[in-house]
């Protein structure tokens, strides 16, 4: 086993250690190096789905036992809580993971306190990569501050991508009423933007209160990146409510322009019964076999008839374009 090795699979529970050096840089760490790590700012990113991952947070991480859990829960919805010596957060960002859909989105949660950052995850988030990356190139983040305000940016820049292209696909179903399948991808439009909708409201209020958080935790610039990136939260639900009432008064007219279709096919079925169901009758009468039928010898009988079924179709429906039903 080499403790000392961080794997991109995190197979052993740590997706990644950085000791950060206060410039934009970081050194990897490993399990055994978080033990003789002082002095310096450390962000310890754990994935909690791995057994040892969840027992170094249960039995080392020397956490509070509520921060514990939070840091362990399955399922949360974004909110911020401060505590004596840190700041616990819970965030969202849209799931770009292969096979998965952008609106089942993907939680990271967060515990800072003076010289360290522990997240954990269960599932894949790529601005979390994105920091790495910042950090393998010396742009990362060099405080605890700046490490939440810059994740929060890439979560948010992320997030905007997924708006723009709800509102660009919504774009091209308002040209594209007579396509296949038209009613059911306003349908999924719909679902799409409640789900995003559902947790970018709590990350905005868990957002909002990080900036107002007490303490030293972050610097004044800082806690203006964050009010900012609560002001792109509350924009980006409005956007989502333009989309889903868009995609609301897409579906209402497909449903109006389908009724009038059907409305019109029912009006043309209804005009044909109604012109021959008085000529089906007079047939029908004429066609008796009883004795004492008019026509029977007088060889014009016949066109007697036709001329009469004829008339009767032309007044019926000289009644209907009398009425405008035609």
């Amino acid at each position: 086993m080499t403790d000392n090795l961080i794997t991109t699979d995190s197979t052993e529970g740590l997706v990644c250690a950085y000791a950060l050096d206060g410039r934009g840089g970081g050194r990897q760490l490993g399990w055994a190096d978080l033990e003789h790590i002082h002095d310096e700012l450390v962000w310890i990113h754990v994935d909690f789905s791995h057994d040892r991952g969840r027992r170094w947070l249960t039995e080392l991480s020397e956490l509070d036992p509520n921060v514990i859990e939070a840091l362990l829960s399955e399922e949360s919805r974004p909110r911020t809580f401060e505590y004596d010596n840190g700041v616990l957060t819970v965030l969202r960002g849209v799931n770009t993971n292969p096979g998965e859909e952008v609106e089942d989105m993907v939680s990271i949660r967060i515990w800072m306190e003076p010289g360290r950052i522990i997240s954990t995850r269960r599932r894949r988030l790529l601005s979390v990569k994105d920091i790495r990356d910042a950090l393998e190139s010396g742009h990362g983040p060099t405080s605890p501050g700046s490490f939440l305000a810059d994740l929060s940016d890439r979560l948010g820049n992320r997030i905007g991508q997924a708006v723009e292209n709800i509102e660009e696909a919504l774009d091209q179903a308002e040209d594209g009423h007579a396509q296949p399948g038209y009613r059911v991808l306003l349908s999924q439009f719909r679902r799409k933007t409640a789900r995003i909708r559902r947790y970018l409201s709590p990350q905005r209020d868990a957002l909002d209160r990080l900036s107002r958080t007490r303490g030293d935790l972050f610097r004044a610039d800082e806690i203006a990146m964050l009010q900012e990136q609560t002001n792109r939260m509350a924009h980006f639900i409005e956007e989502l409510d333009l989309a889903r009432e868009r995609a609301m008064v897409l579906q209402e007219e497909s449903l109006a322009n389908l009724a009038a279709e059907q409305n019109s096919r029912m009006l043309v079925l209804s005009i044909v019964a109604a012109i021959f169901l008085p000529l089906a009758f007079f047939t029908g009468l004429m066609g008796m076999n009883v004795a004492g039928l008019p026509g029977l010898n007088y060889e014009g009988a016949f066109w007697v008839v036709v001329t009469l079924m004829f008339a009767a179709a032309g007044i019926i429906l000289g009644y209907f374009k009398w009425k405008k039903w035609l």
